[in-house]
């Protein structure tokens, strides 16, 4: 053997014996595959090896690796700090569509899902979306950090979206907007703001029930959860007289927490009527109102309409919160694109607020993001774009609006036990069949066919070729479980 052969040997060795004592002091099995890859590649010739390496250890003993033979040894692995934690329950909604996935049935439909899907069960870029983001892309914009509290473009035209062009107390420096990440973070966002701001024990009241996630987000920034009636399950509707007794009998100057448009999870909605009813109660017991809109323009198909609610509180003068999300209504889901507006009675308390938002939003992810801001400012500041937009609004709630008149004539049809006229009284993206768990669990499994326990399925994944399948189903486990 040369020189040249010995020190290339020994070098390997050395290399055999530095891995060998990388396995012994990481003891666990990514190590030991790190040892069967690494140590063999290096010296591939070596049919059989016996490495003693005691790492410091002089009751270790020798690591023997063979091979046509080897043992892992997994019995002695390292203990992590973090081992305690516990699985987290699936979420009710992702956690469904992750089953959904899973399924691999051919006739498999989800009726789970909170995003609009075509006619075809695809989902759907609005051709106004991608014609905006080719003028971004033409304009050569930058990606620079924005400010705390948002793209200045965005929180100018945002609030008019919402309060309407002409508001007076936009033009009055009333309004505080503040860009968040989508509806789910204009949430959590005034959920600080209270948790900060208001008197100690200040308790947010929502309807029962309501989306789960409101609950979920007041618990974990330590804000009090109340509930205040609103469904019927007799009637599938609004439980309106439980409802004002409820506002009634809560402590005065309580947060309420009111859906714009489109209830979730029930799409049961209030009429004008009722909500200025519900709008006197508000008042005389004084409380503060924090209105959670994610469907304006996508429910009704009109802008204005959805927005009814909250104007009419601005009009009467109550103090506000209301939270926007751009998700559902530009079909910008990933983008996370919302906005949490403030209506109060004075320019002064606008400011304080206003400065006191940009410090939470930088304690929680300093700076929102950018491509949708621009993408609903363009549109909204651009008469052409925001015309193309509220076409498109139309045709989504439009072919919603079809599903839910399909599946009425379905189960009309096959004669399906109970009264079914609820589901073309409700509005918006959801429905609340009045299905039972029982119900729900039969259509999962049998079906294959996925919505939540309470029985709230997504208009959005209906379509001509499923709608007859969905209404067979329902027919069966309304007569037979």
């Amino acid at each position: 053997m040369n020189t040249q052969q010995v020190t290339t040997s020994q070098q390997v060795h050395r290399r055999i014996e530095t891995l060998a004592n990388h396995v012994l002091v990481s003891n666990n099995s990514r190590s030991e595959e790190l040892y069967d890859q690494k140590i063999f590649h290096h010296c591939p010739s070596q049919a059989s090896l016996s490495v003693h390496c005691t790492s410091g250890n002089s009751n270790q003993k020798p690591i023997n690796k063979t091979s046509s033979s080897s043992t892992t040894n997994n019995t002695n692995k390292m203990t992590s700090i973090f081992g305690t934690i516990p699985m987290a329950p699936r979420d009710p909604i992702l956690g469904l569509n992750e089953s959904f996935k899973e399924d691999s049935s051919p006739n498999k439909v989800n009726l789970g899902v909170g995003a609009y899907r075509t006619e075809e069960g695809k989902p759907m870029v609005l051709s106004v979306v991608r014609k905006v983001e080719q003028m971004i892309l033409d304009q050569n914009l930058d990606k620079e950090y924005i400010p705390q509290d948002g793209l200045e473009a965005f929180r100018k035209v945002s609030p008019k979206l919402m309060f309407g062009f002409d508001c007076k107390a936009i033009e009055e420096g009333r309004v505080v907007c503040v860009q968040s990440i989508s509806g789910t973070g204009a949430l959590r966002l005034g959920v600080e703001f209270i948790a900060k701001f208001l008197p100690p024990g200040t308790a947010l009241y929502v309807s029962n029930p309501t989306w789960s996630n409101h609950i979920q987000i007041c618990q974990s920034a330590g804000v009090p959860v109340g509930y205040y009636r609103y469904f019927d399950s007799k009637t599938n509707g609004l439980a309106f007289d439980d409802m004002i007794h409820d506002l009634k009998t809560i402590p005065n100057k309580s947060v309420i927490l009111l859906h714009a448009c489109a209830h979730n999870p029930t799409g049961v909605d209030p009429t004008p009527e009722q909500w200025s009813v519900i709008a006197d109660v508000i008042q005389q017991k004084g409380h503060f109102t924090f209105f959670d809109s994610a469907y304006q323009g996508f429910a009704s198909g009109d802008l204005d309409k959805d927005a009814f609610a909250i104007r009419m509180f601005v009009d009467r003068g109550i103090e506000m919160m209301a939270s926007q999300s751009y998700a559902k209504n530009f079909g910008l889901y990933g983008e996370r694109i919302g906005a949490l507006n403030f209506v109060v009675s004075n320019p002064e308390t606008a400011k304080q607020i206003q400065s006191q938002m940009k410090v939470i939003v930088r304690c929680l992810y300093s700076s929102p993001s950018l491509q949708g801001a621009r993408i609903v400012a363009m549109t909204l500041n651009s008469p052409e774009l925001f015309q193309l937009w509220k076409k498109e609004l139309v045709m989504m709630s439009d072919r919603i609006k079809e599903m839910r008149q399909l599946l009425f004539d379905a189960l009309q049809k096959r004669g399906t036990p109970g009264k079914w006229t609820h589901i073309l009284e409700q509005i918006g993206m959801f429905s609340f069949t009045g299905l039972q768990k029982k119900h729900v669990q039969v259509l999962i499994e049998k079906y294959h066919i996925y919505l939540t326990d309470n029985g709230r399925i997504s208009m959005c994944g209906l379509n001509r070729k499923n709608v007859d399948y969905v209404a067979d189903a329902i027919d069966y486990v309304v007569r037979n479980c």
